[in-house]
């Protein structure tokens, strides 16, 4: 997943969204800490289940990560209050936790979905859509 995360890196930029689906331990935020250190932010990249939202600027002059878990969030009016779209803009934007939530916040996003493998398997089926013209070329992009 971490190297997943590293290769997503590469294809991300200012104002990009992925919203992360799969069940607890499916790999939501190794997923993330690969993109963190593919995109060069400070960290530790931590789950944010407590504090809701971090921020993780970059080391080098790119885009900020801003990492939220919407899973404790009653519904969009409480994703809305976190003002992520004052940011969406200039970071990397990555909402664990979130389908059904956060698509609201980018015309164009990353759906990850995230499956475990049966038993105590390692293996993980990840799913990426391309949601917007953004995205269009998306399967060329990850070939």
């Amino acid at each position: 997943m971490r190297a997943l995360g590293v290769r997503l890196a590469g294809l991300l930029g200012p104002g990009d969204l992925l919203v992360l689906t799969g069940d607890l331990g499916a790999g939501k935020t190794t997923l993330t800490q690969g993109i963190g250190e593919g995109l060069k932010v400070r960290g530790p990249i931590t789950s944010p289940t407590f504090v809701i939202a971090r921020v993780h600027p970059s080391l080098r002059g790119g885009p900020s990560l801003v990492h939220v878990d919407a899973y404790r969030l009653g519904g969009f009016a409480e994703l809305d209050d976190l003002d992520l779209d004052a940011s969406v803009e200039d970071s990397v934007t990555i909402v664990e936790w979130g389908e059904g939530l956060a698509e609201g916040l980018a015309d164009d996003r990353l759906e990850v979905i995230i499956s475990r493998g049966d038993g105590d398997s390692e293996e993980r089926a990840v799913k990426i859509i391309g949601v917007g013209a953004r995205w269009a070329d998306l399967d060329r992009e990850l070939r």
